[in-house]
């Protein structure tokens, strides 16, 4: 099964903030029509995509929900000033150190405009201070047509860079990429890939989602954090570019199953696939809001290690994505072995006789 880097380029470069990802939905139908036993949005805007099971040998088969959100980080216009700047507000994870003199792209028409902050030369006292995001306005050269809630998104283009791949908001389309090339075929037991919506902003779209699939097993597909340049002092990194994909036992949204987590190890090694382990504690996906639906979801996650995200450019290693696709295509033939109701329930171990 061959990775589609055309489609990731093109989910790279377009934009779709939490609450306006329809550019991205439609790449992904597109994409995903011609293959999809069902297809199907909801009144919130995730995309499902159902693949039937095909030589399973449980009867009915396990349904895994494989979900990998579709929105990026960014901003929201506030108000146009009166000298035709704009004041805007961040909608996710921005942080502002990374904002001034950056380029983005405003409302549907793309406006393009610079992030404005007072020029250090002015101000002795601003040198060393990080503007926040309330100080901060957009130059567009008096561009018309700017509107409140307008969205707000980096301008940046997806190009290799060295042995690297340079774009935006590869959290999380590297996850709707690599879920998009997994849906181009069956596996012995139901997948439903979900294309969720706002996870930047609560999880929201999961939440929703996980409700309507009801599945056994749920695996979440996403791109995080990988700080494994030099440091000033000896610290283990997050994760590391070119080491494999990165699964997760505990992050801030949800403690992992570890069922799932020791299916993934056994299956990597199995089939002499790289992998690594994303440090405890760090970040939140998806996993945090479908782990929770009804009586709840064993869930895992796997993650494509990615410098700089919730950045203008990020940067990931091919080889990372390859090494994912492949380790999750082996996880889901290995499920579909799987008999659903060990997933239902935890076995109870007896008490030992009374003496």
């Amino acid at each position: 099964m061959a990775f589609d880097r055309r489609l990731l380029e093109a989910l790279s470069n377009a934009r779709g903030i939490p609450g306006q990802e329809d550019a991205v939905r439609s790449l992904l139908q597109e994409a995903l029509a011609p293959v999809a036993d069902a297809l199907h949005t909801d009144s919130l805007g995730n995309l499902f995509v159902h693949r039937t099971a095909e030589g399973q040998t449980v009867d009915p088969p396990l349904r895994v929900m494989i979900a990998a959100h579709m929105d990026e980080v960014g901003g929201m216009v506030l108000k146009v000033n009166e000298d035709g700047t704009v004041k805007f507000r961040n909608v996710g994870g921005l942080d502002p150190r990374i904002l001034p003199g950056k380029r983005v792209r405003i409302g549907p028409q793309g406006i393009p405009g610079v992030v404005l902050v007072r020029p250090i030369h002015l101000e002795r006292k601003d040198r060393d201070r990080v503007p926040p995001i309330q100080e901060l306005v957009i130059d567009t050269g008096g561009a018309q047509g700017i509107r409140p809630g307008d969205m707000i998104t980096f301008d940046t283009r997806f190009e290799p860079l060295g042995s690297l791949w340079k774009g935006k908001a590869f959290d999380d389309r590297v996850g709707c990429a690599v879920l998009a090339a997994l849906l181009q075929r069956r596996y012995p037991c139901e997948v439903v890939g979900v294309f969720t919506v706002q996870e930047e902003i609560g999880l929201r779209g999961a939440r929703v989602a996980a409700y309507t699939v009801a599945p056994h097993v749920a695996l979440v597909l996403e791109g995080t954090i990988a700080d494994d340049l030099p440091k000033d002092r000896d610290a283990s990194p997050v994760t590391q570019v070119g080491r494999g994909p990165a699964l997760s036992l505990m992050d801030r949204s949800a403690s992992l199953d570890r069922r799932l987590v020791a299916l993934l190890v056994e299956t990597a090694r199995a089939h002499g696939i790289p992998y690594q382990f994303k440090e405890p504690g760090r970040g939140g996906t998806d996993a945090g809001a479908i782990h929770l639906a009804r009586e709840g979801v064993p869930s895992a996650v796997v993650s494509v290690p990615c410098r700089y995200i919730h950045a203008p450019a990020s940067l990931l290693h091919p080889q990372d994505v390859a090494h994912t696709l492949a380790l999750m295509t082996k996880a889901l033939e290995r499920l579909g072995q799987e008999d659903p109701r060990r997933w239902r329930t935890r076995s109870i171990h007896p008490q030992p006789p009374s003496e």
